[in-house]
């Protein structure tokens, strides 16, 4: 299994994920070495069995896909394995549909951020205010908030620089001047609090642990609890709107602006795709969720645009 992840990432491939399965079945196999003598098959058997759960039963089929093409690459003689759809499916039941904030959320949530309650930490209530602006405005993951530096930030210019995330992408994305001043705000009390000013020292600075830079953890951590205060989500448990639904929304809205004003949103969404660093525009589709206001709008463009291309087409018939 290291052969084969060493052999991936020479290809130029992360294989981060792929990585984790294969060390969660590796560390389930040091736990039980009395299957070191039996065939893989059953050892495999071993570790479905270990867990009920739908996304254990899809990650067991995600490792014997894996390693049936590993077998196979070594000896071409040995039957390919037809996968099997059905936990991945299973899975798929149970995905939650995204939460659209409305406007009028994410500005509840932006007063809630402003007097986050932080007497030991007083910069804190700035940062997640900002990092909330970043993860709605510009559509940015947790991971690539936590991971800004304050050398990405260009405030001259209006733009930011996003590296080395998903699928090895690095995108500078231009940002309105609201959400340029908001971070030069931050930037100003981040100096007056303290922070390094060297360009590659955390944007999202605090004064406790050895990194000082917020993990993606804490960033999910406090943003929560925001949507939390805001009484978006439920006080306990996973249920209700997460913080990556935040992106989502950024998408369904950027779209709703473009029927409003006119644009036709087909032709602006390789643009949205580069600026959210997917691969491609079926990436960016899977984010648009379809919303009673989104409806009506593309029901009354096709009501301008197409309806009277029908009429025309009936007229030459008759």
């Amino acid at each position: 299994m290291a052969q084969h992840v060493a052999l991936m990432r020479n290809r130029g491939y992360k294989y981060s994920s792929q990585s984790a399965r294969l060390l969660r079945f590796d560390q389930f196999l040091q736990l039980h070495p009395a299957l070191q003598e039996q065939p893989i098959g059953v050892m495999l058997d071993h570790w479905a069995a270990a867990k009920s759960t739908r996304n254990h039963t899809a990650e067991c089929e995600n490792i014997r896909r894996v390693l049936a093409k590993i077998f196979r690459h070594r000896d071409p003689s040995i039957p390919s394995r037809r996968p099997d759809s059905r936990p991945q499916k299973e899975v798929l039941k149970q995905w939650r549909k995204p939460h659209i904030y409305s406007p009028d959320d994410v500005r509840r949530m932006l007063d809630i951020a402003r007097s986050y309650p932080s007497p030991r930490a007083p910069l804190r209530p700035q940062a997640i205010y900002t990092m909330l602006v970043l993860a709605y405005c510009a559509g940015l993951r947790r991971g690539e908030i936590a991971r800004l530096d304050l050398g990405d930030v260009d405030l001259q210019h209006g733009t930011i620089t996003v590296r080395q995330t998903k699928f090895f992408k690095t995108r500078i994305l231009p940002l309105p001047d609201s959400v340029t001043a908001e971070l030069r705000a931050y930037i100003k009390a981040r100096r007056r609090a303290g922070a390094p000013q060297d360009p590659c020292s955390a944007l999202f600075w605090h004064e406790q642990g050895r990194t000082r830079r917020y993990t993606p953890e804490m960033v999910t951590w406090l943003l929560v609890n925001v949507i939390r205060r805001a009484g978006l989500k439920p006080l306990q448990g996973r249920t209700g709107p997460r913080v990556h639904d935040l992106r989502h929304s950024m998408v369904v809205n950027r779209i709703l602006q473009w029927y409003q004003t006119g644009i036709n949103p087909q032709d602006r969404l390789p643009f949205l795709a580069t600026y959210l660093g997917h691969r491609d525009i079926n990436s960016t589709l899977v984010y648009i969720t379809v919303t009673q206001d989104l409806l009506h709008l593309a029901n009354e463009r096709f009501r301008a645009v197409g309806a009277p291309c029908l009429n025309l087409g009936w007229e030459v018939r008759s």
